[in-house]
């Protein structure tokens, strides 16, 4: 994108920003055209968790204390942390109005754990899955990587991942040679690509059936369980009804006695 563009390129690092002042003034030295990369932001414990349940936390440990404690609101700025709306003022608040043409990307690996209010259409305008590889984008990496763009292998190749889920960076890793000196064998490659999609198509089918295995063995003894349970639930009603009969004839017998 970066050079598609002609832009310039910042990885920011929220957790090394001190707070909302630190990240302001990291903005605005930005230049006007410039992409702007925030990576794994679920990892910035702060800023993902739902700001309801930070607030019934805190109210929690306030009312398990007898001494009074103020309110305190997650997303105030304490001037030691990055907060929540620091972050959306940084997206789309005053400062992002400055003017430029800034291009702002977040990565995530949990979009459920991310506040809606920062993934809500209008601030993350596009919301693009990653998914694995797929024989698509295969091509695009062995055109990239070996200048490659018809093999006698890319028949098999494209059979396995449409089986196989392989993440576009594992696929590319077996397209790289092993030592930067190395010339890059196209051959040696897809062959190493074959062998490694093959394997994890075994560990993948190895998993499956032993998760199949671990769920058939839990619903066999959950349904056991449940089994015992309405055993001694019959069990118990059973000798309730037992010993109201008994209770039923010592009634009688007092009855016909007092009778005499």
């Amino acid at each position: 994108m970066a050079n598609f563009l002609d832009y310039d390129v910042y990885d920011l690092e929220l957790t090394a920003v001190k707070n909302n002042t630190e990240l302001r003034k990291l903005f605005i030295e930005t230049t006007g055209k410039s992409i702007i990369v925030i990576e794994d932001i679920d990892c910035s414990v702060d800023l993902t968790g739902m700001r309801k349940d930070k607030k019934a936390e805190k109210k929690a440990d306030a009312d398990s204390d007898d001494k009074p404690k103020l309110p305190t609101d997650p997303d105030k700025d304490d001037g030691t942390k990055v907060t929540l709306s620091g972050l959306l003022n940084f997206i789309d608040g005053l400062w992002s109005a400055c003017g430029g043409e800034r291009i702002i990307i977040f990565t995530t690996n949990h979009k459920d754990k991310l506040d809606p209010a920062l993934i809500r259409r209008g601030r993350m305008d596009r919301h693009i899955e990653m998914s694995y590889c797929r024989f698509r984008a295969f091509k695009v990496l062995a055109k990239n990587y070996l200048d490659v763009k018809e093999h006698e292998l890319f028949g098999q190749i494209a059979q396995l991942l449409e089986e196989t889920d392989m993440s576009p960076a594992d696929v590319a890793e077996n397209l790289m040679p092993m030592s930067k000196k190395k010339k890059r064998d196209a051959n040696a490659c897809f062959e190493g690509l074959v062998e490694a999609l093959k394997q994890a198509k075994e560990e993948a089918a190895a998993k499956a059936l032993a998760e199949a295995a671990k769920a058939k063995e839990k619903a066999e003894a959950e349904a056991k369980e449940a089994k015992e349970k309405d055993k001694a639930a019959a069990e118990a009603t059973e000798n309730r009804g037992e010993d109201k009969g008994k209770d039923s004839k010592m009634s009688n017998g007092e009855i016909k006695e007092g009778d005499k």
